[in-house]
């Protein structure tokens, strides 16, 4: 392991020590939202320190397999021992290594957060509208296996049972920090059920995932700068749905941002779902636009926030999927469409792992 590395873990053991005496002094109690501040500190510092420790050791195994391989030249079985402990002490380094760099990775706050999905037809009229749909089917059933909840928020069916627009609401733990790479443009090829030739089309839809914003610091809104329309729900729903003006559509005047909400029977609700879609997409736009005027911050084709970049074909003849952002290709689209996104996802987090500890080494050099 490189020096860098040691100096920044051996960071963690003095901060443990420190952590433990703050969260053993009696008047700690009487804060608690500072005693939660550091218990949650403690744990993640905890783990970082057990699994140094144990590199430690195995560091010191390795010393003493060494030595004791380099005195067993006359005894055949003590040097098979012995080699067998060097290997074993090796191995489970390089995995403790790995293990230790992916902690020190900086984490993304938001990571953590629910998120909403934005899902619009782009070039390809009916078939990209129908391509949404397969779309939000997809995420939908990915969220199902993780054990997400998924609500829709807005939606605007298109005539063959497809979406114009779709806007989803995801809850559950580390959603943004899985679905932030769906961010983009996404093309499909294939032969669409409107196609009497047999032909292959190519279309297309966009993909915005945005985190929701914690209440605490959310976007400050002046209501004065908000227009808000009621209108009549369309699609399912039931008669009550399409006889009483329930759904909101709500319209930021400074930036002209829009967001709407007709999912649930009070229009009450449907506004504070739509103020939540407004806020996350206020402050989307305020973190793009940082991200844009900082000229020195990395660029990435992971979490870009340009939405117009195609970054995945879905290739349907071929039965491929293809990320353009990492030169990624599965042969297994089936079954991706079906909600096996993990490989996609796995592959994604472990690109940019590598890309922010590439930033980590850079950045500890002295």
């Amino acid at each position: 392991m490189k020096p860098f590395f040691r100096q920044q873990l051996a960071r963690y053991a003095d901060r443990l020590g420190e952590l433990e005496f703050l969260l053993s002094r009696p008047d700690i109690m009487q804060d608690m939202s500072q005693f939660l501040v550091l218990s949650r500190e403690h744990t993640e510092v905890a783990a970082v320190a057990d699994r140094w420790g144990r590199f430690g050791l195995r560091e010191a195994d390795l010393a003493s397999a060494r030595e004791l391989l380099l005195g067993a030249t006359e005894d055949p079985e003590m040097a098979l021992l012995a080699q067998d402990e060097v290997s074993a002490a090796q191995a489970e380094l390089t995995v403790l290594e790995e293990e230790l760099q992916r902690m020190l990775l900086p984490k993304d706050p938001d990571d953590a957060r629910n998120a909403f999905v934005e899902i619009r037809a782009g070039t390809g009229g009916d078939e990209s509208a129908l391509f949404a749909a397969d779309l939000a089917r997809l995420y939908t059933r990915y969220c199902d296996r993780r054990g997400w909840r998924v609500e829709i928020i807005s939606e605007s069916p298109s005539e063959l049972g497809g979406f114009k627009e779709l806007v989803l609401r995801v809850a559950g733990e580390q959603v943004y920090g899985a679905l932030k790479f769906e961010s983009g443009g996404h093309r499909v090829q294939r032969v669409p059920v409107t196609e009497t030739q047999g032909r292959i089309h190519t279309s297309a839809c966009t993909v915005a995932v945005l985190a929701e914003p914690d209440e605490a610091t959310a976007v400050q809104i002046n209501p004065a700068d908000l227009r808000i329309d009621t209108y009549r729900a369309s699609g399912a729903g039931g008669q009550h749905i399409n006889k009483t003006d329930s759904a909101v559509r709500i319209t930021h005047l400074p930036t002209g941002i829009v967001a709407e909400c007709q999912d649930d029977r009070s229009q009450h609700r449907n506004k504070a779902k739509a103020l939540q879609v407004l806020s996350a997409r206020i402050q989307e736009k305020d973190r793009s636009e940082r991200a844009a005027r900082d000229a020195a911050q990395r660029k990435s084709l992971i979490g870009s926030g340009d939405r117009s970049d195609r970054i995945r074909t879905y290739n349907f003849p071929q039965g491929r999927l293809s990320d353009h952002r990492i030169n990624l290709t599965l042969y297994k689209l089936p079954t991706i469409m079906e909600g096996d996104l993990d490989d996609v996802v796995q592959a994604l987090q472990a690109y940019e792992a590598a890309q922010q500890l590439a930033e980590l080494e850079v950045g500890l050099k002295p």
